[in-house]
């Protein structure tokens, strides 16, 4: 399967496909760890629970120290 990206305010967005999301059991909700060799990008559902905490807590943390700045770029 070949996709490009599609813009999205300032940024660019992949659109995965609802059969591959089913597939995958990946929601809207599901954290996804992205990770790359400096060639290939790979992403894949967070399952774990501790990593899933562990994530929720550093995204809170960058919320709250930068969350002003991000709405500002996102503008």
């Amino acid at each position: 399967m070949v996709k490009t990206l599609t813009k999205h305010g300032n940024s660019y967005a992949l659109v995965i496909d609802k059969p591959v999301l089913e597939l995958l059991k990946i929601t809207p909700e599901t954290p996804l760890e992205i990770t790359t060799d400096g060639q290939v990008l790979v992403l894949s559902p967070v399952r774990d629970a501790k990593r899933k905490a562990k994530f929720n807590k550093a995204l809170n943390g960058t919320n709250r120290k930068f969350g002003g700045a991000l709405k500002n770029l996102a503008k």
